[in-house]
């Protein structure tokens, strides 16, 4: 038996460029097949057909045809974020010219421990992680697998500025990782402030800054997860210098609007904070992982920092090779940086601000139809791309359903939010290249869905 051949090494492209041909053909297929954005049939039918192309998963005798086969069956069974009636949540179409530098970074597999593993790697990583923060005014970033895990970054730095007294203060509208992150590290019970509006209420936080004890830690939105709303910053971040308060912004959804000449002014204050959520994952068209932490003072990074002889001795830091293991709570670690740099030497600023106000164009003129329908019911304007709309007078039941059938059938996927303390349909609209036509046939299939 042959053995089978690396991706890396001299003879890695010639091994790669068939199969590379295998997965584009499967990929194809598959989508074919799926004909929508979602499969339809709903979650059994899925994993039945998932069950009966595998078959067995470890045969006696390898399947030549296995890559075709899986490929093609999860194209197939795919909800494809590319489809302009894919919209249910935080996830987007990657860009091809990131997909592809992703590719090489899986073929060279470096990993970010140590240097002599990851020589250009790291510092390319060091090159682009500070201009990234830079760009918000912010002083260093480390990459991370996405915004659950940069949130739980900031908390741990937080709790070692101050200790490990210090207590969470922040909106219900913020990300759930965060209060779980400060049951993870063992904080006090998080402060949760109301929302009704959606975002964190200035007064609530300076009646709650006046009578908690310190250290605090506040953590404010850019881009909430559930309606793309974002927080009064510059008046949370004038209380937080008032109050002595630490403050912590995760901008995972809405950091990128950074981009873009015209939407960068609603992130002002983003400079302000101690620590800032960025996720390129999201509006930032990438493949997933692409998560970041920037920090306005590099010293509060010290309490990363870890020893191990084999991958960071003293006299070979001394030496001159960068010690690495201070970047990241985790070891082992891929370039997620690569496909990062290619986005943003490839597109400049132009074109990623371009993007940017594309997909904010869409959700104004979605929101615009919503508005100007007598059947529908639109929540607010919105402050990035997410719109937030349901069918006038249904029930919450009625809507949960609308959603259900739709993804059922293969035809729409929308997410939900409850907002108001009532539910409803999100459209949250990633894809530039989505066409008016498109969001007026996601209306179109919800009215039909509704009436039947």
């Amino acid at each position: 038996m042959s053995m089978p051949p690396l991706a890396s090494g001299p003879d890695g492209p010639a091994a790669l460029r068939p199969l590379l041909d295998t997965v584009l053909d499967a990929l194809r297929e598959g989508n074919r097949a799926r004909g929508g954005p979602l499969p339809e049939g709903g979650p059994e039918t899925v994993a039945a057909r998932i069950a009966d192309t595998v078959g067995d998963v470890l045969p006696h005798n390898g399947d030549p045809d296995a890559l075709h086969t899986l490929v093609h069956a999860l194209a197939e069974g795919s909800a494809d974020p590319a489809d302009p009636l894919c919209t249910a949540h935080l996830h987007c179409p990657p860009l091809a010219v990131a997909t592809a530098a992703d590719l090489a970074a899986s073929t060279l597999n470096p990993s970010l421990d140590s240097w002599d593993q990851a020589p250009a790697a790291s510092a390319l990583e060091n090159l682009v992680t500070r201009a990234l923060a830079h760009e918000i005014g912010l002083a260093d970033a480390l990459v991370t697998t996405g915004g659950t895990e940069a949130n739980q970054l900031a908390l741990l730095l937080a709790r070692e500025a101050h200790g490990g007294s210090t207590r969470l203060v922040c909106a219900a509208s913020a990300h759930h990782s965060l209060p779980r992150a400060a049951w993870l590290l063992g904080l006090p019970d998080p402060v949760i402030i109301p929302a009704p509006a959606g975002t964190l209420d200035p007064a609530a936080l300076d009646e709650a800054l006046t009578r908690l004890p310190r250290p605090l830690t506040v953590a404010a939105t850019a881009g909430t997860t559930d309606a793309g709303l974002i927080d009064p910053l510059p008046e949370i971040a004038g209380l937080c210098a008032a109050h002595g308060a630490r403050l912590h912004i995760d901008a995972a959804y809405g950091g990128s609007l950074v981009f873009s000449e015209r939407h960068r002014e609603k992130l002002a204050g983003l400079e302000a904070a101690h620590t800032v959520t960025l996720d390129l994952h999201k509006l930032g068209w990438q493949p997933i992982a692409a998560g970041l932490l920037a920090v306005a003072r590099p010293r509060d990074l010290t309490p990363l920092h870890q020893r191990a002889d084999y991958l960071n001795a003293d006299d070979d830091t001394e030496a001159g090779h960068p010690d690495l293991l201070g970047r990241s709570l985790r070891t082992t670690r891929r370039p997620d940086i690569l496909k990062i740099a290619a986005t943003l030497k490839t597109l400049g600023r132009t074109g990623l601000g371009a993007l940017v106000d594309q997909v904010c164009a869409h959700a104004r003129h979605f929101a615009a139809l919503v508005q100007d329908h007598p059947g529908f019911e639109l929540y607010d304007r919105p402050a990035i791309s997410t719109v937030l709309f349901r069918p006038q007078h249904a029930t919450d039941d009625a809507v949960a359903d609308v959603r259900r059938t739709l993804l059922h059938d293969g035809r729409a996927v929308l997410g939900r939010a409850r907002m108001d303390g009532r539910l409803w349909l999100k459209a949250t609209l990633l894809n530039p290249h989505t066409r008016p036509d498109d969001l007026t046939r996601l209306l179109k299939l919800v009215e039909g869905t509704t009436s039947r």
